[in-house]
């Protein structure tokens, strides 16, 4: 395990905002002003307010907001949605990695660019199936603004911006030396935190004709068990009796029902005669648990061993070179690396595990179900019955697995840009590559445990377990216990060229021309975990592998057809081994007057199947609470033998690679206003809808659960001394790739920002920044339908989030003088406790009423405080307070990226964080 620690703990006092950039009102485009390039466009211009929604978020946002890594930020976006990867999702496909999904279209369809181009991706897909960027590759410190461009943008860039553009532009002209160190603790004095940076900066463009700038960071996290949260009401309890739920909720285990048995830690053997099972002696050995299974098993529950949030260690490098070359030329060179090494803890193996994995002669279905085919032997001397009885077992003497998810990435980019014959033009050569080593320990060499209980005449046998595990030789446990390891590459490289120029004068101004074109190449090679391609391990085979190559032109115009109105256009043809893919987009701006403008959007985009979608030799075994239509029809327990526990099971779903997928299409528009009402008053209102085509989902959850081939445990129910055959305990289903129907997503943002002098007091700014999701549905192939909107749905997709109707951030910020204080309250609406609307609720209290109360799980508003003062010209010491009235996360009994509180909650999780720093300058 690595031994990892924060940089420094401290307590502060103060105060956190994130001030969310508002879109540039509009401009008066007379007089001389710079021509810059923004997001989604490459044209160049004299205004940054284009036709589509831009979001601007300034170094100084990021600075006020107390947020340490730019995952952190960009997650309070109102336009973040479900499908994001926070930190502390530690059991996913890609823990240790961070993510942004906007429109929670999921994070492969928000592309992310770095100074405008992209990166390799994360080095294994989410659900084993996304491939994304990995916003923890990015240097906090070395950030000058970050762009969201809130429409679709593959006319300008291709694939995976369907839902829009995350753009985080470094700083590319730093002069002088910088100092930065910040160290944070909870209210409970731990999660400590430290963070320390410093950047170096040599050479003024206009006056020396050259600029060099190396900016290095390192951070560190300690890591916070949900143990440590005990007396925070629920949070981070596997066990939610106290509130009224069963015992036998998702991270519970132990338990015993008709038939079955959830693993034990004392051990619980199936009786031959009867079917049922039988708890050894010795649980209040192992379990915490006070309040005991009345079936007789060990009840015990995930937060005994579970972390809350992941140990961490990181290094961030990145420098850029810049030199102005003769004949208005300039020369460019870019590189990064980085170190980030996340550990999590999770709970102890068990005997019974059910794994899939590509069929082989040996084993042609590429399943097995380790709980019925591993039995204690009728000669093993703790076999009560005298004949060869499954058992369920949770390994508790091996001891807890951890994940261990180190990452390295890197970057290179080397370019060219100035004028030739009248044409702005910018051309490089980009490479990035992500390497990622994952290490599970204590996973369990399933063969050798099959022989240690049921073969007598094996060197391993007899494996005793519960109580008396302490007889097991060493010997025993290091054939037993393995490390998995796999190690993970993608490589990116693109090279790009585009020009621009002004053409023609129309009544508004010149026409202005963009065109490029790129080549881009991605190679991803995700192996499986050691021991897992035949099922050797207790852990289902994900794997991804696969080349992309891509050619692509584009074109755009911009016309000032009059002094108020402007058109624009842009065209791109991206072509792929199996397919072509050509994307338009148009948009229009009038501005009547200077403070009031008029804008709308019209686009198309494109997503292409991904590796470990496509590839044959890409498979990957997903996991969600669905509930079972056979054993809860209707959501009532059926007759014979069915609990509560099998209105919301976790399954498992069995994903491969289809060479035979078509690419995602989407349709979108905006449509929108841009008003200055008073002098210091700014909004921003835009109507927004995305439908997305031909979708690539495995088949759902939902779908997978009902398939009359399902796997299923042999305690079928039994009616009226009937045995009802299949149906048993739901285990794991096949949910192959397929091109679906579509999603159609819309709503509204609405960014308002005033600014008040006053006077000798100061100045202040107050902002809001609203997201309304009026309907997020989707449709499958059979013409069924699923509204989103308003509930926890959609659960496909990762640590099932939800999906609020509404989100808010009102932020406030006072100065005066040397001193600036800021606030920020961050609202996300209620959501009904359902899987999607009309469905009956998800959840039940343990006397069968719908839960949470009203089956809808409680609005959360927290508020952050953070204080900026100015010692000197040169230093500063800044402190914040996050969760200022530590607001507790609301119970959330559904989600499974946290233990009884939604992920995206996770500060009402950990309570009131302190943090406190100090920067220098010279």
């Amino acid at each position: 395990m690595h031994q990892k620690k924060a940089v420094a703990q401290a307590v502060s006092l103060a105060i956190a905002y994130v001030a969310f950039g508002l879109p540039a009102m509009a401009q008066d485009t007379q007089g001389s002003i710079q021509r810059v390039e923004v997001t989604g466009s490459s044209i160049k211009r004299a205004t940054a307010e284009t036709a589509s929604p831009i979001q601007v978020i300034s170094r100084e946002d990021i600075a006020k907001s107390g947020k340490t890594t730019v995952a952190e930020y960009l997650q309070t976006l109102t336009a973040d949605g479900a499908g994001s990867l926070p930190t502390g999702f530690g059991n996913g496909f890609a823990a240790g990695s961070t993510a942004i999904s906007l429109r929670g279209l999921g994070a492969t369809s928000t592309l992310v660019l770095l100074n405008g181009r992209r990166m390799a991706p994360f080095a294994r897909a989410d659900d084993g199936q996304k491939s994304f960027t990995d916003l923890s590759t990015v240097p906090m410190e070395a950030v000058e603004r970050i762009e969201v461009l809130k429409d679709g943008a593959s006319a300008t860039y291709g694939a995976d911006a369907i839902a829009g553009v995350v753009n985080i532009i470094l700083r590319k002209d730093f002069t002088g030396l910088a100092f930065k160190a910040e160290a944070g603790e909870s209210r409970y004095h731990d999660g400590e935190q430290g963070k320390a940076s410093i950047t170096w900066g040599k050479g003024r463009l206009d006056e020396d004709g050259y600029n060099w700038m190396v900016n290095a960071e390192v951070y560190g996290n300690h890591e916070l068990m949900n143990k440590d949260r005990s007396d925070r009401d629920w949070i981070g309890h596997g066990d939610i009796r106290p509130w009224g739920y069963a015992a036998n909720t998702q991270f519970a285990s132990g338990y015993i029902t008709p038939g079955a048995s959830q693993p034990n830690p004392a051990g619980a053997l199936r009786n031959p005669a009867t079917g049922n099972y039988t708890s050894l002696a010795g649980c209040s050995q192992f379990s915490t648990t006070t309040a005991q299974d009345p079936a007789g098993g060990c009840l015990w529950y995930a937060d005994q061993f579970r972390s809350m949030q992941p140990q961490i260690g990181g290094l961030n490098l990145y420098t850029r070179f810049t030199k102005n070359l003769d004949g208005d030329l300039q020369f460019y060179a870019e590189a990064g690396y980085s170190k980030r090494d996340t550990e999590f803890t999770l709970v102890p193996p068990s005997t019974s595990a059910t794994v899939a994995f590509p069929p082989n002669a040996a084993n042609p279905t590429g399943v097995i179900n380790y709980g019925n085919a591993i039995l204690m032997s009728a000669r093993h001397p703790q076999n009560i019955y005298g004949a060869d009885v499954r058992l369920r077992y949770s390994m508790f003497d091996v001891g807890p697995s951890t994940r261990s998810a180190d990452n390295e990435f890197s970057r290179f980019v080397v370019g060219l840009k100035g004028s030739r014959f009248g044409w702005d033009f910018d051309t490089g050569y980009t490479h990035s590559q992500s390497a990622l080593d994952l290490n599970y320990s204590n996973m369990i060499n399933m063969k050798v445990l099959q022989q240690a209980l049921g073969n007598p005449s094996s060197q391993y046998f007899p494996y005793y377990i519960g109580t008396e595990a302490g007889k097991n030789p060493a010997s025993l446990y290091a054939a037993l216990a393995v490390n998995a390891k796999s190690h993970s590459t993608t490589e990116l490289d693109v090279v790009d060229f585009k020009a621009s120029r002004e053409l023609f004068a129309l009544p508004g101004g010149n026409m202005g021309l963009a065109v490029g074109a790129e080549y881009r190449r991605l190679k991803l090679d995700n192996p499986s975990l050691s021991g897992s391609e035949d099922g050797t391990i207790n852990s289902s085979y994900v794997a991804a592998k696969g080349t992309d190559d891509v050619k692509a032109v584009f074109v755009e115009v911009a016309a000032p057809v009059l002094p108020t109105v402007e058109l624009t256009g842009a065209l791109r043809y991206d072509r792929y081994k199996n397919f072509s893919s050509t994307t338009p987009k148009v948009g229009a701006k009038w501005t009547p007057v200077k403070t009031f403008a008029l804008r709308g959007t019209y686009s198309e985009g494109f997503r292409a199947p991904g590796p470990a979608e496509s590839g044959t030799q890409s498979q990957s075994t997903g996991n969600s609470a669905v509930r079972d239509p056979v054993r809860c029809p209707g959501g009532v327990p059926a007759a014979g033998g069915a609990t509560q526990a099998d209105c919301s099971i976790t399954i498992g779903a069995v994903k491969v690679g289809n060479p035979n997928l078509q690419p995602e299409t989407s349709k979108g528009a905006t449509l929108g206003l841009v008003w200055d009402p008073l002098a210091n008053t700014s909004l921003s209102l835009d109507a927004w809808k995305i439908k997305r085509s031909n979708e690539i989902n495995p088949l759902s959850y939902v779908e997978a659960a009902a398939l009359p081939t399902a796997i299923r445990n042999d305690n079928n129910l039994v009616v009226g001394g009937v045995v009802r055959p299949n149906t048993g305990t739901l285990l794991l289903s096949n949910a192959p790739y397929q091109n679906s129907s579509y999603t159609e997503v819309k709503g509204i943002d609405l960014d308002v920002k005033q600014r008040v002098n006053l006077g000798s007091y100061g100045r202040s700014v107050v902002g809001l920044t609203w997201t309304h999701v009026a309907s997020w549905m989707r449709a499958e192939k059979n013409g069924t339908t699923f509204q989103y909107a308003g509930t926890h749905g959609n659960c496909d997709t990762s640590n099932c989030a939800g999906t609020p109707k509404n989100k808010i951030s009102f932020n406030a910020t006072w100065e005066r003088d040397a001193l600036s204080v800021s606030a920020i309250a961050n609202y996300r609406d209620s959501i009904e406790n359902t899987y999607f609307a009309g469905d009956k609720c998800a959840s039940q209290f343990a006397n069968g009423a719908d839960a949470p109360y009203g089956c809808k799980l409680a609005s959360f508003t927290t508020v952050d405080l953070s204080a900026r003062y100015k010692l000197s010209a040169n230093w500063q010491v800044y402190g914040s307070i996050q969760n200022l009235f530590d607001k507790v996360a609301p119970l959330d009994p559904l989600t499974y990226g946290g233990l009884s509180y939604n992920p995206m909650d996770a500060s009402g999780a950990i309570g009131r964080y302190f943090k406190v720093g100090v920067r220098a300058q010279f």
